[in-house]
């Protein structure tokens, strides 16, 4: 069991190194209308329960979004009109917010439905069923095409000739793309998070002679 679990804890690892490399997609979650954010801000103004709202932002805007929610729910009393507008207020300025202290900029609410991959719904399903078996053999499946894609398009382009320059810049350009996708898993795996890998030099250019 310890075996497999610490396999999970890898394989996810080493997918959210890829995630990392395009930051549109890690924060595409949070944003949409039937994302976690406002799932848990329907919940807050249903209930009139703040705390419900307060993990997804950081301690030090707990305030602004209490003020918030306090302006929401007298207003959302006023009547349904008032109530839609109060909600979306509400909703903008937690979503905002929560956003910001993940480093990342606020660009509207998106629409419930939208395509999302499979990644982002298996890894949802996984949380609720307390099982990740079915987000193991996705990711498995999506980084072992990575890596196999990018490594036959090295070895395929690695055999030219010493004088055909554009050749060998085809060569380098997807070596030190399957290098750095090599690299960038082993480090989500390995070391500590937010490292700097150092940039690969395309040595294998150097140590075959191609003819």
């Amino acid at each position: 069991m310890k075996l497999r679990e610490a396999r999970i804890v890898m394989i996810l690892g080493a997918f959210m190194a890829v995630l990392l490399t395009t930051p549109t997609l890690v924060f595409a979650h949070c944003d949409g209308l039937d994302g976690p954010v406002i799932k848990a801000a329907r919940k807050a103004l249903e209930t009139g329960n703040v705390n419900l709202v307060l993990p997804w932002v950081q301690k030090a805007d707990e305030d602004q979004i209490k003020a918030a929610f306090d302006k929401t729910l007298m207003v959302r009393k006023l009547n349904s009109q008032a109530q839609e507008f109060a909600d979306t207020y509400f909703f903008e300025t937690l979503v905002r917010v929560h956003r910001a202290g993940e480093g990342a900029p606020y660009t509207g609410l998106k629409p419930a439905g939208r395509d999302l991959g499979p990644a982002i719904p298996a890894g949802d399903r996984a949380i609720e069923t307390r099982s990740a078996d079915q987000l193991l053999e996705l990711l498995s499946s999506d980084l072992r095409r990575g890596l196999l894609t990018r490594f036959h398009q090295a070895v395929e382009k690695s055999s030219y000739t010493k004088d055909d320059v554009e050749a060998g810049r085809a060569f380098v350009k997807a070596y030190v793309e399957y290098i750095h996708y090599v690299e960038q898993l082993h480090a989500a795996v390995s070391g500590p998070a937010g490292g700097h890998a150092h940039e690969a030099e395309p040595a294998a250019a150097h140590e075959h002679d191609h003819e």
